[in-house]
């Protein structure tokens, strides 16, 4: 089995066109065989609709809802198998993330996740720990960093390490790689 990369998108919070760039991008890159699945970490699965409908993005998508998407039938958390890997899906809002990350760990251990994919702080993250990988992709919509509106792409080649990508988009929606995640 080779490299398999996801989508991992978060906290749009009604940024519908700069959702919809990204998938725009996400979309040519599936074509050419790069994005495999994309995941949506909760605050906008609404927008994640109306911007997969505007592009016809379609692939394989697993979303969870977070704290501001009222009136959503998704569900809070998820676990995904993809690449080799488990994945424990979440928004974050119920695992006091800015208390630390214990709470998230032991429930991704819980489900023996390998990696916990979480939102809710707006700021790009990553921390590998002897037990799971943390990965925030930051925020579409609302970005608490220098950094600006970011998102990522994890490859997963079993059996070797992730590899966790964070790109960002600029006000004319232009998409760049960002070298160094910034917690400003």
């Amino acid at each position: 089995m080779g490299s398999q990369r996801l989508l991992v998108l978060s906290d749009t919070h009604g940024s519908v066109p700069e959702l919809t760039a990204i998938l725009n991008w996400a979309q040519d890159d599936l074509q050419s065989g790069g994005i495999d699945a994309a995941v949506f970490l909760g605050d906008g699965i609404a927008d994640m609709a109306r911007a997969s409908n505007v592009v016809g993005f379609s692939c394989e998508c697993k979303l969870v809802r977070g704290n501001n998407d009222f009136g959503v039938s998704a569900p809070e958390t998820d676990i995904f198998d993809f690449g080799g890997y488990r994945f424990f899906l979440c928004h974050g809002h119920n695992y006091s993330i800015y208390s630390g990350h214990h709470t998230l760990i032991a429930a991704a251990c819980n489900v023996k996740a390998n990696v916990a994919l979480f939102g809710h702080t707006h700021t790009p993250f990553h921390y590998d720990t002897d037990n799971v990988l943390l990965v925030n992709p930051g925020s579409i919509g609302r970005p608490r960093t220098k950094t600006g509106a970011s998102f990522a792409v994890i490859k997963c080649n079993q059996g070797k390490s992730i590899k966790t990508e964070f790109w960002g988009i600029d006000q004319h929606g232009k998409i760049h790689k960002i070298k160094r995640i910034s917690h400003e």
